[in-house]
């Protein structure tokens, strides 16, 4: 047997249960003549009688017992996925508020975040721009300094660094371009403060975060990062010292009303815990030059 139509095999099941085309019509909805019609197409494909057919009804033939023994075997485990499938969306979802960099971060550190065991879904929104945590926007946001009003939650998990970085065959000495967020697209703090630098030179403009990434690993020139990225890629070297006017407080904060359930509960533990231990990388006490 091969290439056989799981949905022929059901209306097959549905025939030798209910010992003909009537009844399985019944069950399935599909007229007898159509079902007559597929089975008799399912016969010549295997090249086996599968039924012998009477006025009383059909019955199994030898051939139509052993296949019945494997569509019975592959039903039990399609219901088995069926019913797995409608519990995971079923499961709550947390959605995770982020920019790129920390997005990346997370990404990188899932397995210290969720595990396909745990009874959430998680879902991450990266965007620059804060999304709206009062209005239910995200359940968890990851930010820059403490949330006004006293609807929402915070909890500090410690510093960010920032210094410029180049790719590794960037000629320092030679080159003295640089690369960063076009003025349009400048939200983060670090694209504004570059484009306040008018002694800079920038040559190259990107739109977002992960794409000025990209042009710094090939080498288009010096860029600002944050120390937690730019310090983890063996593509890239600290381009000077880090800057002081950057460096800022990090905090999760969440909505007073959400703070207790226990997958956002459990989903904040963990993210604290996995930057605190990572609090020397995101300090930019691990340079490599």
């Amino acid at each position: 047997m091969k290439n056989e139509n799981w949905d022929d095999l059901k209306l097959f099941l549905h025939v030798a249960r209910e010992g003909g085309l009537t009844g399985a019509s019944e069950k399935t909805g599909v007229s007898p003549a159509t079902i007559g019609r597929r089975l008799l197409a399912l016969e010549r494909h295997m090249g086996r009688g599968l039924f012998v057919r009477r006025q009383t009804g059909y019955s199994l033939t030898r051939d139509g017992q052993a296949l019945l023994t494997h569509v019975v075997a592959m039903n039990d485990v399609a219901q088995s996925i069926g019913a797995w499938n409608e519990h995971v969306h079923q499961l709550p979802a947390v959605r995770i508020s982020a920019g790129s960099w920390m997005s990346h971060f997370m990404a990188v550190n899932l397995d210290q975040l969720w595990t396909p065991a745990d009874p959430f879904r998680i879902c991450f929104k990266t965007a620059e721009i804060r999304l709206d945590l009062a209005h239910r926007e995200a359940e968890i946001g990851i930010r820059n300094r403490y949330p006004e009003g006293n609807t929402l939650a915070a909890r500090p998990i410690g510093d960010v660094a920032y210094a410029p970085y180049c790719a590794s065959h960037f000629n320092m000495v030679r080159d003295c371009n640089w690369v960063g967020i076009g003025a349009d697209d400048a939200v983060t703090p670090s694209a504004r403060w570059l484009l306040a630098q008018k002694d800079l030179w920038v040559t190259v403009w990107a739109n977002t975060p992960r794409m000025l990434h990209d042009l710094l690993r090939s080498g288009a020139g010096r860029g600002v990062l944050p120390c937690f990225v730019g310090d983890a890629d063996p593509a890239l070297l600290r381009a000077g010292d880090d800057i002081k006017d950057l460096y800022h407080r990090q905090w999760i904060v969440m909505h007073n009303d959400d703070r207790h359930r226990p997958e956002i509960r459990t989903l904040v533990e963990r993210l604290a815990q996995l930057i605190e231990k990572q609090q020397p990388l995101f300090r930019g006490q691990r340079p490599r030059t």
